[in-house]
């Protein structure tokens, strides 16, 4: 598949949310019918921080770099990794899955934060989400620490650039 990986724009937002409510009711997916919202979108693009893999001019794929306070604030995080980044938002669409995008983005995603200077990454994943788990694995990423949030409970993973 040819695809490209972009920043995205507003005339994308429409075609992001209904990748976002895809992902509704799936197994270990958190969101619901209020998160992510335009709002959550609103925040991204002001801050250039969604991206959105495309091919044949459909979105297949998004991520958003972060910087969540509540996930910066615990206590497990390496402190020689500050400022560390976050990804969030991954969504990949349901007919897509299995075909490495939700890597592809994941390491789009750790390229631009060491672009814009992070020391680091670091994220959650929910503790049951087997695939998820494997998909981080093949990054070497570290697991420091677990805790609850969100209703769930998650590992904490993190790594250096």
């Amino acid at each position: 598949m040819e695809y490209e990986i972009v920043k995205a724009k507003e005339n994308d937002r429409k075609e992001i949310l209904a990748l976002y409510r895809m992902q509704l009711g799936r197994e270990f997916c958190p969101w619901n019918e209020g998160y992510p919202s335009d709002e959550t979108i609103d925040f991204d693009l002001s801050r250039d921080a969604l991206f959105v893999l495309k091919s044949d001019g459909i979105i297949k794929a998004a991520v958003s770099i972060e910087k969540d306070e509540d996930v910066e604030n615990l206590e497990c995080w390496d402190k020689n990794l500050i400022p560390s980044g976050e990804l969030a938002r991954l969504a990949v669409r349901p007919d897509e899955q299995n075909k490495g995008l939700a890597r592809i983005m994941l390491q789009y995603g750790m390229d631009e934060l060491k672009r814009r200077g992070f020391k680091g990454i670091h994220f959650l994943v929910n503790k049951l989400n087997v695939k998820a788990i494997r998909s981080y694995e093949v990054f070497g990423f570290n697991v420091v620490g677990e805790c609850h949030m969100f209703e769930q409970d998650f590992f904490c993973y993190e790594k250096s650039f």
